[in-house]
């Protein structure tokens, strides 16, 4: 059995389909572990979902910013789409319902104790702990699933910027979607500033990548992340991104996560979308 972890999909199906034949990828003994994004931008976004639900056991994902941006649409048909967004056709799919349902279901941070592992869309900030992270998490989780309308009409916004144990809980919530799943740049201090984007070489002290604080909690939890397409493939002791930009002509990766020698294995991309989206 191997276990691949497989980059932001972003709706690129056919990626998808030619890097499973690729890692002869077997259902009855190999997992695969998504880092988020399915959906939006690329193509092909209906036939991605279809595909994984159908996976069951065997494909873990974590939920992204695009993948919450969907659910925001599905309970509100009256928010516009905006630019770019490839979100119509499963907006309009007979199975829409059974997909969000199964969209609901999926976790924002999923912390493998025994291996030493989180899985998150985007990252951690220093204060947080991997069981912290996985517990707020389990709060979003809870709260979408008990009210999806209401919270995702409160979700957008990039305040507040920095975690207090005393949020009130709108903004406790909105500051734990913004950690999981867009995050690239925080102080030491855990501030947080989400218009910040490019690559590491981007950021301005105090600013830095989230994962380059010294003094994070998370330092020796194996975190594996993708959004940060223009980081690329990055990996460093208990590190692993792998976001390698497919939707924008970069490529598809794959990476066994049990094999310490493995080299990550990349379909290259069709270009979907100019680049410079978030």
């Amino acid at each position: 059995m191997a276990r691949y972890a497989i980059g932001d999909l972003q709706g690129c199906y056919d990626e998808l389909r030619e890097l499973l034949d690729l890692l002869d990828y077997s259902s009855d003994r190999d997992q695969l572990v998504f880092t988020g994004d399915l959906v939006n931008r690329g193509p092909q976004s209906l036939q991605v979902l279809r595909l994984i639900r159908a996976m069951g056991a065997n494909a873990v994902t974590v939920l992204g910013n695009h993948d919450l941006h969907l659910l925001a649409h599905c309970f509100d048909p009256t928010r516009p789409l905006r630019n770019g967004d490839t979100l119509q056709t499963v907006l309009e799919a007979s199975d829409r319902d059974v997909l969000t349902e199964w969209l609901l279901e999926q976790p924002l941070a999923l912390h493998d104790v025994a291996r030493g592992e989180l899985l998150v869309h985007a990252g951690v900030i220093p204060a947080w702990s991997a069981a912290q992270a996985a517990a707020a998490g389990a709060e979003v989780s809870q709260a979408l699933r008990a009210d999806p309308h209401g919270f995702l009409s409160r979700m957008y916004g990039n305040e507040p910027t920095q975690w207090r144990d005393d949020l009130p809980h709108t903004e406790r919530l909105r500051f734990s979607v913004n950690m999981l799943t867009r995050l690239r740049f925080c102080t030491a201090e855990g501030r947080v500033d989400l218009k910040l984007k490019g690559g590491p070489q981007a950021a301005r002290a105090p600013f830095a990548p989230w994962f380059s604080h010294p003094d994070r909690k998370t330092a020796d939890t194996r975190i594996i992340f993708g959004h940060w397409s223009t980081l690329g493939y990055y990996r460093r002791e208990n590190l692993l991104c792998l976001d390698t930009g497919c939707v924008w002509g970069g490529a598809l990766t794959a990476l066994d996560l049990d094999d310490p020698l493995a080299v990550p294995v990349r379909i290259p991309c069709r270009v979907h979308q100019a680049v410079g989206a978030d």
